[in-house]
C-alpha cells in the first residue's frame, strides 16, 4: 500500500524540515511527502502546494485530493515520526479491511526545553490529561478508539473520501468529527504503541495555556453537537473541579459545617498534584518538575475548566475558512 504523508503548515520552519529528514529514514520505502503551504516554497524531496491561509483542515483535504497513496498519513508541522511508524501502521491496515484509522501515542522529544517537557508531562499524566487520554501522550496497550488528533492519524483515503475528509469550518477539533464520521461507517480506529510520534509541546504557561483554551471552548461546543465523543464525565471534571473551587468557598462562607469536606478535597487535591509532580521529576529527571508540573496542572485544570462552558453554551463556533487563492494556483517542489 503507498502512504501519502500529508503535513499542514503555514510556512516551512526548522521544525517542517526536522519532520521531512526523519521521514526520509522511515524504513517503509513507499510513499510521497506532500506538503500544505500559505505561500511559495519549495522543499526537496516533497510535493510542495500552496493553498492561500486557510483552516488546517481545508489543507489537509487539499493534500488528500493531491494524494497518490491509499493509506493517508496525517502529522502536525511540529512532530516527527519514528524510523518504523509507516511499517507498524501498514501491518495494522493489513489486519482488517474494517480498520478504516490507526493512530498511536505522541511524546515528547528529549530535545525540548524544560519548559516545553513541563507540558509534555502534563499531557502524560493521568491527573493532567483528564478526558484527552493518557495513552495519546504515553505509551500504552493497544485498543480501539473513537477520537484522537491528527498529530499522528493515518487513514485509508477511500474511508476518507467517504465521509467527506475533514470538516473546515472546525479549529481545534476537526479531527474529532473525521473521527465520529468514520466510526460512524462501522469503521474502526485502532491506537497501537508501535505507531510512534514525537510532538515538541507548547511551553508552559503562556503558550500552553493559550492551546488549552483553544481546546477547552472547542470540546465544550463539541459536547453540545458532537455529545457522542465529547460529553463526557473526563471532558467535564476540570469544570465541575474549577467551579467548585467558587461554589464551596461560598457554601463554607455559609455553612461552616461544610469546611472539614470542601478542606479535606482541596487537600486530596494537593497531594495528587505533588505525586504527579514527585513522579515526573524522578522520571524526567530534573527537580524543576516539582514546580513546574503542578503548577502547569492547576492552571491548565483551572483554564480548561472555566473556559468548557462558554463553548457548550455558544449558539455557534464555526471556523470560517481564510481566503483561498482565487487562481488555485498550485506549486510542486523537488
Amino acid at each position: 500500500m503507498k502512504t501519502s504523508v500529508i503535513i499542514p503548515v503555514r510556512t516551512i520552519t526548522p521544525y517542517v524540515k526536522e519532520t521531512v529528514s526523519f521521514l526520509k529514514s522511515q524504513s517503509e520505502k513507499d510513499f510521497e511527502i506532500i506538503i500544505i503551504t500559505d505561500q511559495k516554497e519549495s522543499l526537496r524531496g516533497t510535493k510542495v502546494y500552496f493553498s492561500g491561509n486557510p483552516t488546517p483542515a481545508f489543507k489537509r483535504n487539499l493534500g488528500a485530493r493531491k494524494a497518490k497513496g491509499s493509506i493517508l498519513a496525517f502529522l502536525d508541522d511540529d512532530s516527527y515520526p519514528d524510523k518504523n511508524w509507516l511499517r507498524n501502521a501498514l501491518k495494522v491496515f493489513g489486519e482488517n479491511e474494517k480498520f478504516v484509522g490507526v493512530c498511536g501515542p505522541t511524546l515528547t522529544p528529549l530535545q525540548d526545553s524544560v519548559y516545553q517537557k513541563a507540558s509534555g508531562w502534563v499531557w502524560a499524566s493521568r491527573l493532567g490529561s483528564g478526558g484527552a487520554g493518557v495513552y495519546r501522550n504515553k505509551i500504552m496497550p493497544r485498543r480501539e478508539v473513537d477520537d484522537f488528533p491528527s498529530v499522528n492519524l493515518l487513514v485509508r483515503k477511500a474511508a476518507f473520501e467517504k465521509v467527506g475528509g475533514f470538516d473546515i469550518n472546525h479549529w481545534p477539533g476537526e479531527d474529532t468529527k473525521l473521527c465520529l464520521d468514520l466510526t460512524k461507517t462501522g469503521g474502526k480506529i485502532i491506537y497501537d504503541p508501535k505507531i510512534l510520534v514525537f510532538h515538541h509541546r507548547r511551553a508552559v504557561f503562556g503558550p500552553h495555556l493559550k492551546q488549552i483554551s483553544r481546546y477547552a471552548v472547542r470540546r465544550g461546543y463539541f459536547a453540545r453537537v458532537f455529545p457522542q465523543t465529547s460529553f463526557r464525565l473526563g471532558y467535564l471534571i476540570p469544570s465541575l473541579f474549577a467551579y467548585g473551587l467558587l461554589v464551596g468557598l461560598v457554601l463554607v462562607l455559609f455553612f461552616p459545617i461544610l469546611e472539614p469536606f470542601y478542606f479535606t478535597l482541596i487537600a486530596v487535591y494537593i497531594t495528587m498534584l505533588v505525586l504527579s509532580g514527585l513522579d515526573s521529576a524522578i522520571v524526567g529527571k530534573n527537580l524543576l518538575f516539582l514546580i513546574l508540573v503542578p503548577l502547569a496542572i492547576i492552571a491548565t485544570h483551572l483554564t480548561y475548566g472555566f473556559l468548557f462552558p462558554f463553548g457548550y453554551f455558544k449558539k455557534g463556533l464555526r471556523t470560517i475558512p481564510r481566503r483561498v487563492d482565487s487562481q488555485k494556483r498550485v506549486y510542486v517542489g523537488g
